[in-house]
């Protein structure tokens, strides 16, 4: 290990990438601890005691939250947009075809309506926090100007954090928008573990035993399942061109068992923090909108609904990111076209048939794993009377810390072996 590290640290390409990163997240950890004025900050720890899907929230942001930082929305609004730009792809043709038949070129253009997504998102959320915190008594109330110019500021936040995870994912190594939402992660462990000291109990004792047992389950469990791959063998057939013979040789087609990574849950999270704001925005409305508004927010707010609704996003969109990302048709196509095919099966729409039928089998098995150890902080809270968020790293945290540092070492593995195969 430290040879390893001795010699990416003498690559200065290498080098140079990750100092970068470094650089770049200890940019974003500046920002995070910038406060905006007028907060309370004891009303403010209530508020976010009393709203878990805000509780979950702020962890992926990296705290910006519950500081009330100028980068309080953190990645949000610009995932939402991702979402969003990803679901109007499998509705309009046309945005379809410019995914898949477009090529990189397509791909960057719906990146680029994604990123202009992100302002009025960024725009409506802000405004949206902000009055919802108005009228918890959590900020003095705003004037106009000094609203509009909050509300800016936050936007403007949102858009320099999207563009510097960008400039991780291009200039650095990795993921950009994961690695931010990992060190938003790793920022809240210290804190975490001095809450914990500090609020010591014995009777808590088989709770922290719990946690430990799981926390272990938990990386094994990612590990082994971010490795675990379903191939499916692919044999070409012979060519002969003049006095040479092409092809004859044999394959796979790797499946990974989540082909989605920790992207179903970053989508989950996105989406079911919106609701609580909006039913809390309304509720102050009066008159019958009002009530019903009230309604929806005391049924959002119970643990047993939280629990089942992000046990299903997770799910659906496991399969709903890998359809957009895995199109078994092209496969097909491709193999059709270069002389493949699957040992037993026509080539055309006999295989991707097949392609497809293994997918759903195993997507089944994937989805409800990431479900699993989406809600398991949940499960743990309600079984031992510990709240959620000691136990929140046991869950998708560790998940997607895992998850992130598996991606990062491969990618890092793959540039010293490049640079071994050049110096051969």
């Amino acid at each position: 290990m430290i040879e390893k590290i001795t010699q990416i640290f003498k690559i200065e390409d290498l080098r140079k990438r990750i100092l970068f990163v470094l650089g770049m997240l200890a940019i974003f950890r500046v920002m995070a601890n910038i406060p905006m004025p007028g907060m309370d900050a004891d009303r403010l720890e209530e508020f976010f005691a009393q709203f878990q899907m805000f509780e979950f929230a702020n962890v992926f942001t990296g705290g910006t939250m519950d500081r009330f930082s100028i980068a309080m929305l953190g990645l949000g609004p610009y995932i939402t947009a991702v979402i969003v730009m990803q679901l109007l792809t499998m509705v309009f043709p046309k945005l379809e075809r410019m995914y898949k038949e477009e090529g990189e070129q397509g791909k960057q253009k719906i990146n680029q309506y994604g990123r202009l997504l992100t302002v009025p998102f960024a725009i409506m959320q802000t405004f949206g926090m902000l009055t919802l915190f108005q009228n918890q008594g959590v900020i003095d109330p705003l004037g106009p100007v000094t609203l509009i110019s909050s509300v800016l500021t936050v936007t403007a936040g949102t858009v320099f954090l999207m563009w510097l995870g960008e400039l991780i994912s291009e200039k650095g190594i990795g993921n950009g928008v994961s690695i931010m939402i990992f060190a938003g992660i790793i920022a809240n462990v210290p804190a975490q573990i001095y809450e914990a000291i500090v609020g010591w109990d014995v009777a808590q004792l088989p709770s922290y035993i719990i946690f430990l047992v799981l926390a272990v389950f938990i990386v094994a469990a990612v590990v082994l399942v971010n490795e675990a791959r379903r191939n499916i063998p692919v044999s070409y057939a012979k060519r002969v061109k003049g006095r040479k013979v092409y092809g004859g040789s044999s394959t796979y087609i790797p499946l990974n068992i989540n082909p989605a990574g920790v992207i179903p849950i970053i989508f989950a999270l996105s989406l079911m923090a919106m609701p609580p704001m909006v039913a809390q925005f309304l509720a102050e409305a009066g008159g019958t909108v009002g009530s019903i508004a009230q309604s929806v927010g005391y049924f959002l707010e119970n643990p047993w609904v939280q629990g089942f609704a992000y046990f299903g996003l997770v799910f659906l969109f496991t399969f709903f990111y890998t359809a957009v990302t895995f199109d078994p048709e092209n496969v097909a196509d491709n193999l059709k076209k270069m002389g493949g095919f699957v040992p037993g099966i026509r080539p055309g729409k006999p295989t991707e048939s097949h392609i497809r039928y293994i997918l759903n089998r195993v997507l089944t098995v994937g989805a409800l794993y990431l479900a699993t150890i989406a809600v398991m902080p949940q499960i743990v809270a309600g079984i031992t009377g510990v709240g959620t968020f000691q136990f929140l790293i046991g869950g998708a945290s560790i998940l997607i810390i895992v998850s992130v540092v598996l991606d990062t070492t491969q990618q890092i593995n793959a540039q010293l072996q490049m640079r071994e195969y050049e110096e051969i």
